[in-house]
């Protein structure tokens, strides 16, 4: 079982969005650094290489990455996709989260003592 868990509908999409790149051999980092407006924030992005310590996982095809600082605050994640009538975008539902800010875009849990010291430049927000 996956750490987390990616709707088809937000699959599908970030598919979409790699075909676009055009970059061999990309996959989905997802992260969480320090920040935001509850205390951390989300970052997803897209990567070609894998550092030590990373945590590796497919879900429908998708490979997805995810550093280790970040595992312990995305186990139990799920990433959906929802379209609006401007577009569309994803959403995340964090089990760890027990705060949120408006936005959704960051977050804040219980015991926020080990917090991620360093911030993966190549995930951004």
């Amino acid at each position: 079982m996956n750490m987390i868990k990616i709707s088809d509908t937000a699959c599908d999409k970030v598919k979409e969005l790699l075909e676009n790149e055009g970059t061999p051999n990309l996959f989905l980092r997802l992260g969480v650094k320090a920040g935001g407006c509850s205390g951390f924030s989300y970052g997803m992005g897209f990567d070609d290489q894998e550092q030590e310590g990373d945590k590796s996982f497919e879900i429908n095809g998708l490979k997805v990455v995810v550093d280790a600082d970040s595992s312990k605050y995305l186990y139990g994640v799920e990433i959906d996709f929802k379209e609006s009538g401007m577009g569309g975008g994803f959403t995340i539902d964090n089990p760890n989260a027990v705060a949120s800010c408006g936005c959704g875009s960051s977050f804040k849990v219980k015991d926020e003592e080990g917090a991620p010291e360093k911030c993966d430049d190549k995930v951004e927000a």
